[in-house]
């Protein structure tokens, strides 16, 4: 009952959230100068639309939320189109509905995301340890200010690095593009730096805390072999932790895409949320920014789960938390008296 009721606070505080989240990008969207028609008009060449598809465009917006509909309207419209995954026709796209598009665009931004959270673990954790083993070493202190270094620059900017040298100088992979297995090498190169400079950093801290706990010192004073204390304790406890960090960085990944999928020509969901900002189309962007709220509340409600069955620990403190709480309820009804007596002596020894 107490996971029950864990899960069915999350989920309406995500949906709390969810409106939230759309009330202000609707809000945002509706002060910003011009709309979608307008930007067109200004625009020319292969940027613009024809003056027959911006007349399909806006017939479609009529036939959905009617002529001279307010603004508060439409978002009851949107938000009812939503909830039943009906969100209507793209401006940009007028012949493919919006969770066509994100259907089409999420696999590709979810395998980029996955395989740079991939590389970025199993290369910080190696590192991560080593680091935390040989502490103030040449090798603790070269890896962490590299690290470090890698940290401070965007992603954006790493991937221009890669496109100068892998694409530029050394010519044996392309710039841009999604046609092979090729083009995934520097858009999850750019992706993992930064986390794999977070997690290396963490997984350091990590080691180095559970290498002063008073059971690594007690299995190393009974005899037990270094090797076998290091794996069998310190990395089995210490990486638990990273449960924590690498759940919401997949995410954030995940909906972080904009950059890279912009400068690979990436036909990802971020590329998708890059173009319908950029042109002001509505429902897309309504539909992408909803989206990519609902994937960081659920992966971080599968992380508190995922952590809780990972490490005993916080099960069992769970449990004495809903027993406390219990015989607490208990003894109030039980007993009323008991409060009022213990209040009593506790007052007593204070004036005492």
């Amino acid at each position: 009952m107490g996971m029950i009721g864990f899960i069915g606070r999350r989920l309406v505080r995500m949906a709390l959230s969810l409106v939230a989240v759309s009330m202000l990008a609707f809000t945002l969207l509706q002060m910003a100068p011009g709309n979608f028609a307008d930007i067109q008009r200004a625009s020319s060449g292969a940027t613009g639309m024809a003056g027959e598809q911006m007349q399909a465009v806006v017939g479609e917006f009529a036939t959905r939320y009617g002529t001279d509909v307010p603004a508060w309207q439409q978002y009851l419209i949107f938000m009812r189109g939503a909830l039943t995954w009906n969100l209507g026709p793209s401006y940009r796209y007028p012949a493919q509905n919006v969770e066509e598009l994100i259907a089409q665009g999420f696999p590709v931004s979810g395998a980029l995301a996955v395989l740079a959270t991939a590389l970025a673990l199993a290369i910080s954790i190696p590192i991560g340890v080593l680091a935390a083993l040989r502490q103030r070493s040449l090798w603790d202190t070269g890896s962490m200010f590299v690290l470090t270094m890698g940290n401070a620059l965007p992603s954006y900017l790493v991937g221009v690095f890669l496109i100068l040298i892998f694409s530029g100088w050394l010519r044996i992979l392309p710039a841009a593009g999604w046609s092979g297995p090729e083009h995934l090498v520097l858009p999850v190169l750019a992706l993992a730096v930064g986390p794999l400079a977070v997690l290396a950093r963490y997984v350091r801290s990590s080691v180095l805390d559970t290498l002063r706990e008073e059971y690594v010192t007690a299995a190393l004073a009974k005899g037990g072999k270094y090797r076998v204390v290091i794996v069998k304790h310190v990395l089995r406890n210490s990486l638990i932790p990273l449960v924590t960090v690498s759940g919401p960085m997949l995410a954030a990944l995940m909906t972080g895409t904009v950059f890279i999928e912009t400068m690979f020509r990436i036909p990802g969901l971020g590329l998708a949320f890059t173009q319908a900002a950029t042109s002001r189309d509505m429902p897309l962007l309504m539909g992408t920014t909803l989206f990519f709220a609902i994937i960081l509340m659920v992966t971080n409600l599968i992380v508190d789960l995922v952590y809780g069955l990972l490490d005993p620990r916080v099960r069992a403190e769970s449990g004495r938390k809903l027993r406390g709480s219990r015989n607490r309820r208990t003894t109030a009804i039980s007993d009323p008296e008991a409060d009022e007596s213990q209040g009593n002596r506790t007052v007593g020894k204070s004036l005492g």
